[in-house]
């Protein structure tokens, strides 16, 4: 039977630059979404440098670092953008929702009454369906949903997210062993001594996610741990705030950055499971 739709209303992007009508029109929300208009209006990719903060476990300040990503200009981001999102939500419906139609109900094979002569309207069976039990009309059967997009578009539309994402994004040193064990408290504070509120969404993308981080971290609702596995345009479009290590600037950089060379072997693999994964973690809030 059909499942609960996914709830799309807390997704912050709609808010965002890249879906407004005009690229000059700001909103006043906690993450907005800018682009700097391109001096080659004929180039169809560009790139963009964002200086972003290293911070220690303590929260001062010890460096600067740089993420030099793709994007799609102003006047194709938002189309990019809005593409890859709703593939990977359609994606996501198992379509399994299904019911029975007249003919596939069980019973009414007998004639309810005769044809003539009882001054009612004719039936031929009690299975119709204007009668409580009967079939449904035109209801859902198993389809399948999804839809294919391009390895490049789909990356494209993630390294644009994330470039625009730059200005509410920090980089905070390798805390993997600051934690001695899974304490959600002492996570809380560090958000603090980073400048982030608990109360607002935050992704965090770690090259790899230590045991007592993952412990401490989940009991926080508005908290996503992820690796480069686990990446995904939803996440990244939701959060409030964006928390690299410089292991994973580095990644970002090669993965998305201007010096990709294209895919390999390795990519194409990564790409499978990065598909494979995304259908299984969301595959209990599947929409029909």
């Amino acid at each position: 039977m059909a499942t609960s739709a996914t709830t799309l209303s807390s997704l912050s992007f709609f808010s965002s630059s890249l879906f407004l009508s005009s690229p000059s029109a700001k909103l006043s929300t906690s993450l907005s979404f800018s682009f700097k208009p391109s001096s080659n209006p004929s180039l169809s990719i560009s790139s963009q440098l964002s200086t972003l903060p290293i911070l220690s476990f303590t929260g001062e300040k010890i460096g600067e670092t740089y993420l030099d990503l793709k994007s799609a200009p102003p006047e194709t981001a938002r189309a990019v953008v809005h593409r890859a999102i709703i593939t990977d939500l359609q994606n996501k419906r198992r379509g399994t929702a299904s019911t029975l139609t007249r003919g596939e109900v069980r019973g009414g094979g007998k004639k309810p009454y005769p044809q003539k002569k009882t001054g009612r309207a004719r039936r031929g069976s009690t299975r119709t369906p204007l009668r409580p039990g009967g079939g449904v009309i035109f209801g859902p059967k198993p389809r399948d949903w999804s839809v294919k997009i391009n390895k490049k578009e789909k990356r494209l539309a993630i390294s644009t997210a994330l470039s625009s994402a730059a200005e509410n994004t920090i980089v905070v040193e390798d805390f993997g062993d600051k934690f001695e064990k899974p304490k959600t408290k002492e996570f809380i504070e560090a958000l603090k001594r980073w400048g982030l509120d608990p109360k607002q969404k935050s992704m965090f993308l770690m090259m790899e996610v230590p045991e007592t981080v993952n412990k401490s971290s989940r009991n926080i609702g508005t908290l996503r741990m992820l690796t480069p596995r686990t990446l995904n345009l939803f996440d990244i479009l939701n959060c409030d705030n964006l928390v690299l290590t410089p292991d994973t600037v580095d990644y970002l950089n090669g993965r998305y950055g201007e010096d990709y060379e294209g895919d390999t072997e390795d990519d194409n693999e990564e790409y499978e499971e990065e598909e494979e994964q995304s259908g299984e973690d969301e595959n209990g809030d599947a929409a029909q």
